[in-house]
């Protein structure tokens, strides 16, 4: 039986096991996937299982993304740019990392048929996935992208490798057409944000990367603002579709059925 696992800390949250088991009974794969809290003194324990071949493959999650890059051989286009990784895998006897949240973001964000075009996106938060969306909004060709972190030392790092991004201070809500939650406050239900939306008209979209809880504190404001709001469900489920591919050269179907398999 082949075995893989998600690492992150905080890692209760994660719907990764449910989904990837539910594929792997879906197309008669002979695997298990599990999920491990961790601490960063931990990493090279858990690659040093995939070289053993006690693992076949990991996901790597908040706040491990770019800690895990020194124990690898190899990193993917993708990774290299945005110096985040999410999926490891051996090939050739290498141990390569991928970052497939780039193409889970940018499928999600066609599910909720906004219009991109010359449209300017804030970002809150500057760690974790963040490096992967701002790949792929410039992909998609937005007109501008603003980072807000309530450190300042991750923006300025973010700008050494996306010199277009603007920056803003953590508690200003420079004009957007899109938000983006990219922190991990909402995880817990009782989080808030703690910014000043007042002015914000209707046209805009309120995007949380969290998918558990499926509600936000976040979205329920962009809710009752009237704005278009989504979760990271699809982003989510995109992301393991991707890693999925990678590690069994099997599409695994996205339906109804499993969406509601996943209550998210």
């Amino acid at each position: 039986m082949k075995k893989y696992l998600v690492i992150g800390n905080p890692i209760e949250h994660s719907l990764s096991p449910k989904l990837h088991n539910y594929w792997f009974e879906k197309n008669n794969i002979d695997a298990n996937y599990d999920r491990r809290k961790i601490d960063k003194s931990e990493i090279q324990d858990i690659i040093n299982e995939i070289k053993d071949n006690k693992l076949d493959g990991i996901n790597v999650t908040v706040p491990f993304k770019s800690d895990v890059i020194p124990f690898l051989d190899t990193l993917s286009e993708e990774s290299k740019i945005t110096q985040s990784v999410n999926t490891i895998y051996i090939h050739d006897k290498k141990l390569i990392g991928h970052n497939t949240d780039i193409k889970g973001f940018e499928l999600s964000l066609k599910e909720t048929q906004f219009n991109l075009e010359k449209k300017t996106i804030l970002i809150l938060g500057g760690g974790g996935v963040v490096p992967s969306i701002i790949y792929a909004l410039e992909k998609l060709g937005v007109s501008k992208i603003i980072v807000s972190n309530r450190t300042k030392q991750k923006t300025e790092k973010l700008k050494k490798n996306f010199s277009n991004i603007g920056i803003a201070d953590w508690g200003d809500i420079p004009e957007f057409d899109m938000i983006i939650n990219a922190t991990s406050l909402g995880l817990n239900k009782e989080d808030n944000i703690n910014l000043n939306f007042k002015n914000i008209n209707k046209k805009k979209l309120f995007y949380d990367v969290i998918y558990n809880p499926k509600e936000t504190n976040f979205l329920r404001t962009g809710k009752n603002l009237g704005c278009q709001v989504s979760n990271g469900k699809m982003m989510f489920i995109y992301q393991a579709f991707e890693a999925f591919k990678l590690w069994h050269k099997v599409k695994p179907e996205i339906n109804d059925e499993l969406k509601k398999f996943l209550d998210v």
